[in-house]
């Protein structure tokens, strides 16, 4: 029988690996778009199947993810595992790359200049896409055991999170590519992302739910801000043939 306790680990586990699964979808998408039109949507479909796959594979390697807790050297009278090594490597990465990312977003850049830029290679973007699947998978399943070591419980969070990557991955990157404001807020998630990371790499526990709270309070905050605008747009839109009507009719 399932207890009470374990109905609400299963629930709290899917709901972040839903959230991880969600920032990786968004650097994918990011990283696609630097793409030739051509290979944008092959890039996505592939760097979701390789997340996928990966998140999977961790499931089948929890014995193994587990022997990563083992200490392997201290730096400044803190032990560093190879658990520690990938998070604060992966958090690092993500902190460059979304700061790159941002910086280039807020840059002023002429057209002229856009043109003659070279698109990213299609290896270039896979490796990093690897990458950073690795980083996520791994820190999912971490995550995944510090909330409970129950593994049908985890394998069932894990696997309801990797349907939902499947069914509303297309939805999720439509959106960031259509709102411009929504990427930059995604790239400032990625980079508080990377923080949580480095801040776990060191031993630093900062409580995720405070942070995904915060982190869903701004998204909230800009869809408010959204749909105001597009209220004042319909608006204008709907004011302006009955005031050509009025003038047309002097």
């Amino acid at each position: 029988m399932f207890s009470t306790e374990l109905i609400i680990a299963f629930f709290t586990l899917t709901l972040l690996e839903i959230v991880l699964g969600i920032d990786n979808i968004i650097f994918i998408a990011i990283l696609a778009g630097k793409l030739p039109k051509d290979k944008q949507n092959f890039a996505r479909q592939l760097g979701i199947s390789l997340a996928v796959v990966s998140r999977i594979g961790l499931l089948f390697s929890l014995s193994w993810v587990l022997k990563l807790k083992e200490p392997l050297f201290t730096i400044l009278e803190t032990s560093i595992s190879g658990k520690d090594l990938v998070l604060i490597t992966g958090g690092l990465f993500l902190i460059g790359k979304a700061t790159y990312e941002i910086h280039h977003k807020v840059t002023v850049v002429h057209e002229a200049h856009k043109d003659g830029k070279a698109p990213a290679s299609l290896f270039w973007m896979l490796a990093q896409v690897i990458a950073i699947d690795v980083v996520f998978s791994l820190d999912s399943v971490i995550t995944a055991v510090g909330i409970t070591e129950n593994i049908p419980v985890i394998v069932a969070a894990v696997i309801v999170s990797v349907i939902v990557m499947l069914i509303f991955s297309g939805a999720i990157v439509r959106f960031v590519d259509d709102h411009p404001a929504i990427k930059l807020l995604a790239l400032s998630f990625l980079l508080l992302i990377g923080v949580l990371l480095v801040g776990e790499g060191f031993h630093h526990k900062i409580p995720k739910g405070y942070v995904y709270f915060a982190m869903a309070f701004s998204l909230g905050i800009e869809l408010l801000q959204m749909w105001q605008e597009s209220n004042v747009r319909k608006a204008q839109h709907t004011t302006k043939p009955s005031s050509e009507a009025t003038t047309s009719g002097h």
